[in-house]
């Protein structure tokens, strides 16, 4: 049973999210061979302020 965990920002709309889980299941039991309900992917929406990046908080990051 394959399991996929996705971390990204929070921001995504339902329906991303939506073809985000279809698309890496599909991908996923094809690949692998195994049947689609054998796949679970787990989205964690993360706070900008909660993840650090290059010594920064991602909340504190400037963008050029």
């Amino acid at each position: 049973m394959p399991i996929i965990r996705v971390e990204m920002f929070q921001g995504r709309s339902l329906e991303q999210k939506r073809a985000l889980v279809k698309t890496l299941t599909e991908e996923t039991a094809r690949i692998t061979g195994c049947n689609t309900e054998a796949v679970y992917v787990v989205i964690d929406d993360v706070h900008k302020e909660n993840w650090g990046a290059g010594g920064i908080l991602c909340t504190d990051e400037v963008h050029h």
